[in-house]
């Protein structure tokens, strides 16, 4: 009975403790579920877990964010002609890995390295053994290579031709750059991009590094847009899911001042006589006279030459400008009542200040008036002039007229300033005639718009207007007097005596006469200074230049042209100048003749686009065009004078049609038609003489050719 007893008293017992055990996992389990529940309803409300916000977590996860590259804004022309505009450069590279193989197990790597080797020599440019032994790494575990600065910038053209050889392992990074459809013209003033990272967001963009492309970057650049869409766990972009992001903002648009036609001119006669005479620089200005504007701007060496200049000459190059400073001394003399034209002095050579003023004709001329020696360009005689109206007011002059001061270029970044001692007799004299004083052409051609605009000195301006990337304009330039230095009367004196430069027997200039205008201008021969104290000695250590006004009455337009030491001096310096001043004076004062529609003999072009080649040229020539076609398809692609615009009774126009193009017969052309067939055909020109064609190098009939160049002796008639 007892056993029984104890029995039945362990069984209550363990009946007892389970059902506690159970009582307390019912509890626990309770408080987990608890717990959870709380917990669960904590993330559902608050979102957060473990210090993380679920969900931006969640939306991360299934989230998909690319960002909106912004396009960067075009330069253009002032007739919205593309300047400076997108497109994009490749990178080639070779893939060395024998691990890069595609999904099939295809190899996709440099197999057969001296055949890779052998075609890339030849398409970059590079040596076949350096390029195989790029191919050939002392590491054998490299991945990829690349093949240095001719591997880098390929053209798209250059890109499709390394891979139509279908070379294994050849492959191409494609990177955003800029593209300069007029390729080298106006190079320093346009500028450079290059490809820079955001230390923000760590991407690449383009960003300026010279001239407009970095003077206005903010207003190319743009802003990136991101665009945000959901996925689902599998990466698959769900349909209708855009959530927005940010819109991207493209750049604006910077239209400059430059007449693409005009510039087009003066960069084929100033690489003619750079690419013949060979100076160490050479620099050219042309500019509205009555509103400052730069219709068109150059300097070489520019970026593409073979020692290339990273500095804009035109405004940041400063150097003694020699005897064209003479019509700024005259024009201070005149205003301030000091010039008497019919005093005299004796020419040759004149002791002041314990030194000694020589003319360019050390003998001199004899006794001569100060009239005479504006014609002849004498220094001493304007040494006189300098004393007879005082340093005092001359400087007061050279301030006023703008030098010593930085011309304000938007658009051109910094620019020079110039400078003068200015002390003592003798330096005062020298600057009258440009020694002993330092300038920038835009200077010169800011304080010609005084004497050219009746006293009203114009700021010069490249930049026309800036508008959005809708073409919404921004800003816009208006012309802007700066000061009147000088009086209308002064200025009206000024441009008569320059005349006499051009045209009086014992003028200067006589060479830079333009066939059926008359003009106003000052040469200008100016000494160099050497590094080691005085002036070089060589026989064409010079910087010669001619500064122009057209028509010399009323003047529309301003030319100046600067060239450093020529090397090949077969015919003097002058004559190379007025090579280039000459032919483009002359368009542009017959295209403001033409262009006046009351004006007799001049006629609308019509549009012959898409005719036969033969009704295109009788309905021409009976419009007494003359005209010249280029190309031996029967159709007009395209005419280079423009539908409705008005020209001269006999105006030369161009015909393209396509196909293979044959040398015209170029006798008696003249020589801004050469230059205009030039331009269109790409190809250059050497230039002897001056007037109109006698002898053409290509012959007549003879098709034209690539790396062809055009060699032309002119005469007068």
């Amino acid at each position: 009975m007892l056993r029984i007893g104890r029995k039945s008293k362990k069984i209550k017992n363990q009946k007892r403790d389970r059902k506690y055990f159970g009582m307390w996992l019912f509890f626990t389990f309770v408080a987990l579920f608890v717990v959870f529940i709380g917990r669960f309803a904590y993330i559902a409300v608050a979102k957060r877990s473990q210090g993380n916000n679920i969900e931006a977590l969640a939306q991360q996860r299934y989230t998909s964010s690319a960002t909106i590259q912004a396009k960067r804004g075009k330069i253009l022309d002032i007739n919205g002609n593309a300047l400076a505009t997108n497109t994009n450069r490749y990178t080639v590279y070779a893939i060395l890995s024998h691990s890069y193989r595609s999904s099939t197990g295809k190899k996709m790597y440099v197999q057969d390295k001296r055949k890779t080797a052998k075609i890339l020599a030849k398409e970059l440019g590079l040596s076949q053994k350096k390029v195989y032994k790029l191919l050939n790494p002392k590491n054998k575990k490299t991945f990829q290579v690349q093949f240095g600065a001719k591997g880098t910038n390929l053209t798209v053209s250059e890109m499709l031709r390394i891979k139509e050889h279908h070379l294994p392992g050849i492959q191409f990074m494609k990177v955003p750059a800029r593209s300069y459809p007029e390729g080298d013209f106006l190079s320093q003033i346009l500028g450079q991009t290059a490809m820079k990272t955001d230390p923000k967001t760590r991407q690449d963009k383009l960003v300026g590094t010279m001239g407009i492309e970095q003077a206005l970057n903010s207003i190319l650049t743009g802003e990136n847009g991101i665009k945000s869409v959901s996925q689902d766990i599998y990466g698959y972009r769900l349909t209708g899911s855009e959530t927005g992001g940010r819109k991207v903002k493209n750049g604006g648009n910077v239209y400059t001042t430059i007449d693409s036609q005009i510039q087009n001119m003066l960069e084929t006669s100033v690489e003619s006589v750079n690419n013949r005479v060979h100076p160490e620089s050479m620099t050219a200005i042309i500019a509205d006279a009555k509103t400052g504007r730069i219709i068109a701007a150059t300097q070489r060496p520019n970026l593409t030459s073979d020692k290339p200049s990273w500095v804009n000459a035109l405004t940041q190059t400063t150097y003694e400008p020699g005897s064209v400073m003479k019509m700024f001394a005259l024009s201070a003399a005149i205003d301030a009542g000091k010039f008497n034209p019919n005093k005299t002095f004796t020419s040759g050579t004149y002791a002041m200040g314990g030194g000694r003023i020589t003319d360019w004709q050390p003998s001199g001329w004899g006794t001569i008036t100060y009239r005479e020696a504006i014609d002849r360009s004498s220094n001493v005689g304007f040494a006189h002039i300098e004393q007879d109206m005082g340093a005092k007011t001359w400087r007061k002059y050279i301030h006023r007229f703008g030098f010593l001061t930085p011309v304000e270029m938007k658009g051109l970044g910094p620019q020079a300033a110039g400078q003068t001692s200015f002390k003592g007799l003798l330096e005062q004299a020298n600057t009258s005639f440009g020694q002993g004083i330092t300038v920038t052409g835009m200077q010169v051609i800011q304080a010609m718009t005084a004497i050219a605009n009746n006293g009203k000195m114009m700021q010069p301006y490249i930049i026309s207007k800036v508008t959005d990337d809708k073409d919404n304009v921004i800003s816009k330039t208006k012309p802007k007097e700066i000061g009147t230095p000088i009086t209308a009367q002064t200025a009206k004196r000024v441009r008569n005596y320059l005349k006499g430069v051009i045209y009086n027997d014992d003028g200067t200039g006589q060479v830079y006469k333009v066939d059926g205008y008359t003009i106003a201008g000052k040469t200008g021969t100016a000494q160099i200074a050497s590094p080691s104290g005085g002036y070089e000695k060589g026989e064409y250590d010079y910087i010669y230049s001619f500064a122009g006004f057209a028509p010399a009455n009323h003047p529309r337009y301003l030319i100046y042209v600067t060239m450093k030491k020529p090397k090949n001096n077969q015919q003097a310096p002058e004559k190379n100048i007025s090579q280039v001043t000459t032919p483009i004076i002359k368009f542009l004062l017959d295209r403001d003749r033409t262009n006046y529609t009351k004006h007799p003999g001049t006629i609308k072009v019509p549009n012959v686009v898409g005719k036969e080649i033969d009704k295109a040229e009788k309905q021409l020539t009976k419009q007494h065009l003359t005209v010249t076609v280029l190309g031996n398809k029967q159709t007009v692609k395209s005419q280079n004078i423009a539908p409705q615009m008005r020209v001269m009774v006999n105006q030369r126009i161009f015909l393209l049609t396509g196909g293979k193009v044959q040398m015209p017969d170029l006798k008696d052309w003249s020589q801004a038609d050469v230059q205009t067939l030039s331009q269109i055909l790409n190809l250059p020109v050497k230039m002897t003489g001056h007037g109109y064609v006698t002898d053409q190098s290509i012959k007549a009939g003879q098709e034209i050719k690539a790396n062809q160049t055009l060699v032309i002796r002119l005469k007068q008639k």
